[in-house]
């Protein structure tokens, strides 16, 4: 376990990093016992700190819920982070080029809840009922910790991704709003040009088989740590493709069908 000061360290770096769009060493090497226990209370004191700076917490993310991103980290569960105002962006927005350190983008599905959801005991059935309504969605990450050490060549861990607040940095929503018991979650799926010219496509069935699986997942962890999700909350669901790098001057488009469209640009 990481003692207090480590964490409070942990921290410090991290929102450093995030306000000087500079990368830090990876933490893993830095604290090679570091735990995802430890990890995740790097994050909620991270968090913690970015609530007393009057940010607003809008919902959660879910990450590594495909079996390809697992497999790159060589773990078998997904994580979590957190989503706050100041990470939503408009659909088609411009995002500024220095904005953020080295962006990549994820195509998702956003649900939307209309009744709270406490674990340790939710089921599928629970996250459907709790659902307002799901829409596309574009998920931007970025890294505050770098990818790969120069010197030693290690590269991120869980324990890295999820102390970085499992490298969330935006949140764009677009297309229309869909009941969830209107539309089968495994078979929304995307085209995801960047340029226009298609570099994935993937289906909701790639998370978890069922996106909404995604959701009792995170409802039950965060039972472990006396947390739930909210009414009014917005929970994004996992990634269903690979993560597209967005470089300076790109725009990024997912095409969902039916369900509309949701873009960006990246001065």
């Amino acid at each position: 376990m990481l003692t207090d000061d480590e964490v409070k360290d942990a921290v410090a770096s991290l929102d450093a990093a995030e306000r000087s769009r500079t990368q830090i060493g990876l933490l893993s090497l830095k604290y090679p016992n570091m735990t995802m226990d430890d990890a995740y209370l790097v994050q909620a004191a991270w968090n913690k700190q970015k609530i007393e700076a009057r940010r607003k917490v809008i919902g959660w993310k879910i990450g590594l819920t495909s079996r390809t991103m697992q497999a790159a980290l060589n773990i078998d569960i997904p994580d979590s982070g957190v989503l706050f105002d100041d990470m939503l962006f408009d659909d088609g927005a411009t995002i500024p080029g220095d904005y953020f350190i080295q962006p990549r983008i994820e195509a998702e599905i956003a649900f939307f809840m209309s009744k709270s959801l406490k674990g340790p005991h939710v089921t599928l059935f629970d996250v459907l009922d709790a659902t307002a309504y799901v829409m596309p969605a574009l998920e931007i990450l970025d890294t505050r910790i770098v990818r790969s050490d120069a010197t030693t060549k290690k590269t991120r861990t869980i324990v890295d991704t999820i102390a970085d607040n499992a490298a969330d940095a935006g949140i764009i929503l677009g297309g229309r709003q869909v009941l969830p018991i209107e539309v089968d979650l495994r078979w929304m799926g995307a085209i995801v040009s960047r340029n226009a010219i298609v570099e994935e496509t993937g289906l909701g069935a790639g998370v978890l088989n069922n996106p909404a699986r995604g959701i009792v997942w995170l409802a039950n962890r965060l039972a472990g740590y006396g947390e739930h999700i909210e009414a009014g909350q917005v929970v994004l669901a996992g990634s269903f493709i690979r993560p597209i790098e967005a470089r300076h001057g790109d725009t990024i488009h997912a095409d969902f069908g039916s369900f509309g469209s949701v873009s960006c640009h990246f001065a």
